[in-house]
């Protein structure tokens, strides 16, 4: 099934280097050799992921068009040779394929039925491996922009931690981007613009990430205008109610 993404900031943003670099060493560590990546837009962010030690990076992408730019950047070499493309959501994949992890990088906040989106996402984790969403923060802060893009909804801690699927345990739910706050805020409450500027985009990623990689941490990632977590495939008979972390 083809699908039509409603937004044209894909290209606006993949310029943003600082965040996707700050994204890429927080999950690192997660990803292991074989990864899915949902919603993959046009790459712009597997660069800075898919590195030394990934045997597979398979990304799934309903809308052909993007799909198709995806492949072509894969032929010119612009995106690792461990790469390669998925046209359809998870139903187009085939078997009982299963990933060291799996992606949903500013994805599900596009997916209407998001619970059941996790609990099919969780079947495709292998054992041990980790499901992975970075999504937009604080329901307060959804504007015009949200809304031309395509976005259900933004997401809380609490939020997150209620979509955890059986068979795995949520490791931490982080805010980011504490700087960026306030931008957001302000597009929110003043500007209200359905599309930034590449000049806001390129003042966001060029002054304000860099002072939320600091803020951030000091703040114990309590606060920001993003939220990352990461959950872990247990076995059945391990899994204990109750378990989670912030």
């Amino acid at each position: 099934m083809n699908l039509h993404y409603p937004g044209g900031e894909l290209e606006l943003f993949a310029g943003a280097a600082n965040w996707k670099s700050y994204v890429a060493e927080l999950l690192s560590p997660y990803l292991g050799e074989t990864v899915l990546d949902v919603g993959a837009g046009i790459g712009a962010h597997v660069p800075f992921l898919c590195r030394s030690g990934v045997k597979e990076w398979v990304c799934l992408e309903p809308d052909e068009r993007l799909a198709s730019q995806i492949a072509r950047r894969i032929e010119k070499g612009e995106l690792s040779a461990a790469c390669r493309v998925v046209t359809g959501t998870l139903e187009a994949l085939a078997g009982c394929t299963r990933f060291s992890a799996v992606l949903y990088l500013d994805v599900l906040e596009h997916i209407a039925d998001d619970r059941a989106e996790m609990e099919k996402a969780a079947r495709r984790v292998a054992d041990g491996g980790c499901l992975i969403v970075l999504a937009p923060a604080h329901q307060f802060l959804f504007s015009p922009f949200d809304a031309a893009i395509g976005h259900h909804r933004r997401y809380t801690t609490a939020a997150l931690r209620a979509l955890t699927p059986p068979e795995c345990r949520l490791e931490f739910c982080r805010m980011l981007d504490s700087a960026g706050f306030f931008a957001s805020l302000a597009n929110r409450s003043l500007l209200r613009s359905a599309n930034p500027t590449c000049a806001q985009v390129q003042v966001w990623d060029r002054v304000l990430v860099p002072v939320s990689r600091r803020l951030d941490w000091f703040l114990c990632y309590r606060f920001g205008k993003s939220i990352l977590a990461v959950w872990r495939r247990t076995r059945p008979s391990s899994v204990r109610v109750g378990d989670g972390a912030s």
